[in-house]
């Protein structure tokens, strides 16, 4: 696999020091980057706009205040960088969560950032297979996806899942513009091929998962465009081959590829879990590739955390500095991790 690569940002130097809420593992230089601004946002209704009365500023709680006092280096330095996330989970089901990352993204744009969303949509499409009458079929306990499948994943990943993004974020004054990655030859792609073996004194068995792809390249030109316009790319993970071949893409891959591709500072993963625990179940608040490997290895890291740490750290070497993990069931969880000291999720850093 290849990674087109885009501009990238070299670190600067930022506010440092431990968290103060006791969780393993301390985040120093939380603001490691100098991005170009390419997008000021207009002014636009219900943004900006003063609705409280004088006598009720003053009588203002100061949290509120040192809460945007504490957002605001955070806000300065990251201004211009282009952030990817990626959203699933509960955060995609739940009506309140969905309208909270709506506004936050929307946020996002018209302070400066270039937020890309890459989402997935297990759930949703499980749901319509099921009304179909099409019944998921399993080799070696992974999913095959063949033609009628694949064509219920585009359906819905690409026309309601993604649709209903685009309106949520547009209905908050955002630009929203959905996307396949078939628009553009965005994802390219070929077939995925799985090798299993499940001793070492048996042969190696080649598993066909059907039209599941892994990322050849990304064709980063149509999103930094699309930015540049004051656009917010909703992406979802539909490839496509050579020969115009339709390909089921993992949305956690997709969006570490793109990440590296348009030389993002950071790659959020939104996900059910508060990020990565250690062996007593405490959330740790930094984790390095080194950590990392003891982890899996003793066993601490297990299950479908490993493939989306193994993500992070392929975006890291790519040139991505950071790669927050944060329980999109928490409301403003991606702002909560920008923009104050302590964040709130696990940081995967080099």
């Amino acid at each position: 696999m290849t990674f087109t690569t885009g501009k990238t940002g070299k670190p600067d130097n930022g506010p440092t020091g431990p968290r103060a809420d006791g969780l393993t593992g301390q985040r120093a230089n939380r603001l490691t980057s100098k991005h170009k601004t390419i997008y000021k946002p207009p002014l636009t209704p219900g943004w900006g706009k003063k609705t409280m009365e004088k006598e009720n500023l003053v009588g203002m709680n100061p949290s509120v205040a040192d809460i945007l006092i504490e957002a605001l280096p955070y806000i300065r330095m990251f201004s211009g960088m282009t952030i990817v996330i990626k959203y699933g989970g509960h955060a995609m089901v739940d009506e309140q969560l969905k309208e909270d990352f709506a506004r936050d993204v929307t946020l996002l744009k018209f302070i400066g950032f270039n937020p890309v969303v890459v989402h997935g949509g297990g759930p949703q499409i499980n749901t319509v297979l099921d009304r179909m009458g099409i019944r998921p079929k399993f080799v070696r306990g992974m999913r095959m996806t063949d033609e009628p499948t694949m064509d219920v994943v585009e359906m819905v990943l690409g026309g309601k899942v993604n649709k209903s993004i685009v309106a949520q974020i547009n209905q908050q004054g955002g630009k929203a513009v959905g996307l396949s990655g078939k628009d553009g030859e965005l994802i390219q792609a070929e077939k995925l091929q799985i090798v299993y073996q499940e001793d070492e004194n048996k042969p190696p068995e080649i598993i066909d998962p059907g039209l599941v792809g892994e990322v050849t390249r990304i064709q980063p030109s149509i999103i930094e465009t699309l930015t540049a316009e004051g656009f917010i790319p909703i992406i979802a993970p539909v490839g496509v081959g050579k020969a115009g071949e339709t390909y089921n893409m993992n949305a956690d891959l997709v969006a570490s590829h793109m990440a590296v591709a348009l030389g993002a500072g950071r790659l959020i993963y939104v996900t059910d879990v508060d990020g990565v625990l250690d062996a007593s179940g405490k959330l740790i608040s930094s984790i390095d590739a080194e950590t990392i490997g003891k982890m899996v290895a003793d066993g601490t890291i297990t299950g479908g955390m490993i493939p989306k740490i193994e993500y992070a750290l392929d975006a890291i070497k790519g040139g991505v500095e950071k790669v927050p993990i944060v329980n999109g069931k928490q409301r403003h969880a991606i702002l909560l991790e920008l923009f104050t000291d302590k964040g709130i999720g696990t940081e995967v850093v080099a």
